[in-house]
């Protein structure tokens, strides 16, 4: 009997030591979502992320490779300093394997370096700037549901081809809005615009009268707001009291979500023209994923919530398909294998680790409009993959051969 016992405790010893051996290297897939949970970008991707991430672990099964998954997660604060303390901690303490959304451009490039150093996967689904996969780019890092380029072809494009040729920027004081503003800059020149000046504000400012007064002087046609979340709401509700749009000029929102314009509301959000890579009201696929979101989080899902899940479902896929958690080989596996799921269809990975795949031209329905609780975009237009995303061979991506 002693025997039989002593038999069967080798085997389960044997078991779990094949299994790390395999690919768990320490008894758990973790994975951490890090972002703004309580600043501007709260509603942008924040808590609802956290539970994207968990609803794809537990569409996927809640095991990988024999052992389970597990998702932490923690507030940035939108500061570098803070997300990188974070982010070391756990990878040298905790054994995270893969840090994901990262939102905020500044603490993406920051945490992205860290990745790179410690040889760990990030994916980024929350920062806009196109540094991540340019000349920033990591062999283990990975940008998945938009870029400052994307939505530069999708709302700068569009707007001027529809007579906005005049253009003044308000611009968010750090790196993610000046990408923005660059590259939109570039797509309005290109097809014969002007820009005419810009400002640029802190984050999270309260008060941009003396912005929107400059932007209103300047007698642009189009005013481009390169910045995001609560700061774009607040520039939007304020160019309202000014009477800003009223009198002619327009408003292009060139990062804003559902979230937003939720936030806003219709009357408020009403004819913005904007970019994003999900609509939840697109097909049926996108809708039970959304209803299922819904019911958790008591919001519709935007591109970040959307994306987040994709990068957990696929980061794991990943993981079975290598048949083992090593960095390596997982990222060979996430720039091989193509992207098919509820965020999109036809996705593929770069050499850059961008995730190239289309994006929609949208416009704010009018109140009357909406006949549903959320029914908040008109699709324009779709924007295929490589239109939107620069090509790898021209990002300056030094992985790129």
């Amino acid at each position: 009997m002693r025997k039989m016992l002593l038999a069967s405790v080798a085997m389960v010893i044997a078991g779990a030591v094949n299994a790390f051996a395999a690919g768990a290297s320490d008894g758990v897939v973790k994975i951490g979502i890090l972002n703004d949970q309580s600043g501007v970008y709260a509603d942008f991707g924040g808590k609802s992320s956290v539970e994207a991430a968990k609803m794809a672990v537990e569409d996927f099964g809640g095991k990988v490779l024999g052992v389970p998954i597990e998702i932490v997660d923690a507030d940035h604060q939108n500061k570098p300093d803070i997300a990188s303390n974070i982010a070391r901690r756990w990878f040298d303490t905790d054994h995270v394997d893969a840090i994901m959304e990262l939102t905020t451009s500044s603490v993406a490039l920051a945490v992205q370096a860290i990745a790179k150093e410690k040889k760990k996967i990030d994916i980024v689904t929350g920062a806009a700037t196109t540094d991540l996969t340019g000349k920033q780019c990591s062999p283990y890092g990975f940008h998945w549901a938009y870029d400052t380029h994307a939505l530069a072809v999708g709302t700068g494009g569009a707007l001027v081809k529809q007579g906005g040729n005049t253009w003044f920027f308000l611009t968010a004081d750090y790196a993610f809005g000046y990408s923005l503003e660059e590259q939109t800059s570039e797509f309005i020149k290109a097809n014969g615009g002007k820009i005419l000046g810009s400002v640029r504000h802190p984050l999270g400012t309260s008060d941009y009268s003396s912005f929107l007064l400059q932007a209103q002087s300047s007698g642009a046609k189009v005013i481009g707001l390169a910045n995001a979340g609560a700061d774009t709401q607040n520039a939007i509700k304020q160019a309202a009291e000014f009477g800003i749009t009223q009198n002619g000029q327009r408003l292009a929102a060139l990062l804003f979500t559902l979230s937003e314009v939720h936030g806003l509301g219709l009357k408020a959000a009403q004819g913005l023209t904007l970019t994003e890579a999900y609509y939840w009201d697109r097909n049926d696929e996108s809708r039970k994923f959304a209803e299922r979101f819904m019911k958790r989080t008591g919001k519709m899902p935007n591109m970040i919530h959307a994306g987040t899940y994709s990068a957990v479902l696929q980061y794991l896929k990943a993981v079975k398909k290598a048949g083992t958690d090593d960095t390596e080989a997982v990222a060979k596996e996430l720039h091989e294998m193509p992207v098919n799921d509820v965020f999109t269809e036809n996705g593929t990975v770069g050499a850059n680790g961008s995730m190239i795949h289309d994006m929609y031209l949208l416009e704010v329905k009018k109140p009357e409009e909406s006949k549903k609780p959320w029914d908040y975009y008109k699709v324009l237009a779709t924007i295929p993959g490589k239109e939107a995303y620069i090509d790898p061979a021209k990002s300056g991506c030094d992985l790129v051969k």
